[in-house]
C-alpha cells in the first residue's frame, strides 16, 4: 500500500537564529531607509511654500515637489550602483554600515536648510545612502536564507518599508508646520551602525566569491549578454515601478487633499487629513500587498505574480481617481490603491538577487533597482509638468498609471527563477 506523502513543512522551518538576525537587521535598515525617503513627501506641503515664499496651492509647489523627487531618484541611482559594486568588492557588512551613515547624517542636516538648492543637494546625498542600503540588504537576505524560504524572507524584508513610511507620517503629523524637527529625527538611524557591525556576518557565498578578481565588475555585468540582459530588463521593470510609485502612488495624498477641497475642507485640516489618508491608511494596504507578493511568487511563479499585480494596478488607478466622492469613500479605496500599485516592489527584492551570480549579485541588484530610479526621474519631471499642463490631477495620474502596461510587457522577456538555486 502506497504511503501518503508527508505534508510540506512551513517555509520558515530550518531557518536558524543567525538568519533571522540578518533579516531583522536588514529590515531595520530598510525601515529607516524608507523613513528618510518618505519624509520629504510627508513634509513638503509645509516645507516648499516656506522656502519658495508662495501659497500652498500654488502650481509651483506641486511642480517643484516632483522635481525634487526626481533629484532624489537620481541620487538613489548613483548610490545604489556605486554601493552595490562596493558591497561585492569589500563585503556586505561594511558597505551597509556606510550607507546608513550617509542617509542619517544628511537627513539630519536638512534641519538647517534655508534655500531650495540646499534641500536638493541634501536630498541627493540622502538618496545615495538610501539606494545603496537596499541593494546591499536585498543581496544579503537572498544569500543568507535557504531556497524554500528566500522569497518569503525577501518579501518580508521589503514589506517592512511600511513601518518607515508610518514613522515618517507620524513624525509629519507630530511636528505639523514645524517640518524641520522631522528631519532632526532622521539622525537616529545612525545608531543602527553599531548593530550592523556586531550582528551581521558575511554570507559564506560572498566569502567564497571574494577570490574572484571580477567581483563587482561593471565590465563583466554588461560585457556578457548572460548578465546584461537581466540587468537591462530588470532596470526597465524597476523604472516602471519606481516611476509609478512617485508619480502615481504618492499622488494618493494629493488626490485626497483635492477631494477634501472640493467638498469644502481647506487649510491645515485638509492637509492633516490627507497626510493621514496617505501615510497611514493607504500605506497599510501597501504593506499587505508587499507581504503577499512573496507567497504569491512561490505559488504562481515570479513572472505570473508580477503580471497579475501589474494588471490589477492598471485597473485600480482610474477607479481610485474618479470613483470616490467623499473622504470616507477615498479612505475605503486607498488601501486597494496601495496594495496593487506598491505590492510589485517586494518582487524586486525577491527576483533581482536570483538573476545574478555571487560575485555580481549586489552590483546587478543595485543596477536594476537603482538604475530604474534614473529612468524614473524623467517620469517624475513629466509628472510635474503633466499635472500643471492638464490642470486636472485625476487625469494626469490616470495617464501616468498607463505605465503599468509597459511593465506587463517587460516581464515576459525575463526568465522564470522559481525553484532554481542562486547562480554561482
Amino acid at each position: 500500500m502506497q504511503q501518503p506523502s508527508p505534508a510540506p513543512s512551513a517555509w520558515y522551518s530550518g531557518v536558524n537564529r543567525a538568519q533571522w538576525l540578518v533579516l531583522a537587521i536588514a529590515s531595520a535598515g530598510w525601515v529607516f531607509d524608507a523613513f528618510e525617503g518618505q519624509l520629504f513627501n510627508i513634509t513638503r506641503a509645509h516645507m516648499l511654500p516656506e522656502l519658495l515664499g508662495t501659497a500652498k496651492d500654488s502650481p509651483e509647489v506641486k511642480q517643484w515637489g516632483d522635481r525634487l523627487l526626481a533629484v532624489f531618484l537620481i541620487g538613489g541611482t548613483v548610490g545604489g550602483v556605486a554601493f552595490g559594486s562596493l558591497a561585492d568588492r569589500i563585503g556586505r557588512k561594511p558597505t551597509m554600515a556606510l550607507t546608513i551613515l550617509f542617509y542619517s547624517v544628511f537627513s539630519g542636516l536638512t534641519y538647517f536648510a534655508t534655500e531650495l538648492w540646499q534641500v536638493a543637494v541634501l536630498r541627493f546625498l540622502v538618496a545615495l545612502g538610501v539606494g545603496g542600503e537596499w541593494a546591499v540588504a536585498a543581496a544579503l537576505v537572498a544569500e543568507m536564507f535557504p531556497s524554500k524560504a528566500r522569497a518569503h524572507a525577501s518579501g518580508i524584508f521589503h514589506a517592512t518599508s511600511v513601518l518607515g513610511t508610518w514613522l515618517a507620517a507620524l513624525a509629519g503629523l507630530a511636528v505639523g508646520a514645524e517640518w524641520r524637527y522631522a528631519y532632526l529625527v532622521g539622525i537616529l538611524p545612525a545608531l543602527l551602525v553599531l548593530w550592523v557591525r556586531v550582528g551581521v556576518k558575511e554570507p559564506e557565498r560572498w566569502v567564497q566569491a571574494r577570490t574572484s578578481e571580477r567581483r563587482g565588475s561593471f565590465r563583466e555585468l554588461f560585457g556578457s549578454w548572460q548578465w546584461a540582459k537581466p540587468a537591462i530588463l530588470g532596470l526597465l521593470l524597476a523604472a516602471v515601478g519606481l516611476g509609478t510609485f512617485w508619480g502615481v502612488t504618492v499622488a494618493g495624498q494629493d488626490l485626497t487633499q483635492e477631494l477634501l477641497q472640493r467638498t469644502g475642507v481647506t487649510g491645515e485640516q485638509a492637509t492633516r487629513q490627507a497626510q493621514f489618508a496617505y501615510g497611514i491608511v493607504q500605506v497599510a494596504g501597501a504593506g499587505l500587498g508587499l507581504l503577499c507578493f512573496g507567497p504569491l511568487a512561490e505559488r504562481l511563479g515570479r513572472r505570473s505574480a508580477f503580471a497579475l499585480m501589474h494588471v490589477l494596478a492598471l485597473a485600480i488607478v482610474p477607479i481610485t481617481c474618479y470613483l470616490p466622492q467623499t473622504y470616507t469613500q477615498m479612505l475605503l479605496m486607498l488601501p486597494l490603491y496601495g496594495f496593487f500599485t506598491v505590492g510589485i516592489h517586494a518582487g524586486y527584492a525577491v527576483y533581482f538577487p536570483e538573476l545574478f551570480p555571487d560575485h555580481l549579485r549586489a552590483t546587478g541588484v543595485g543596477v536594476c533597482f537603482n538604475g530604474g530610479r534614473l529612468l524614473a526621474a524623467p517620469i517624475l519631471w513629466l509628472s510635474g509638468d503633466l499635472k500643471s499642463w492638464t490642470g486636472d490631477l485625476r487625469l494626469a495620474v490616470t495617464m501616468l498609471g498607463g505605465l503599468f502596461l509597459v511593465g506587463l510587457v517587460l516581464i515576459w522577456f525575463l526568465p522564470e527563477t522559481k525553484g532554481k538555486p542562486l547562480p554561482q
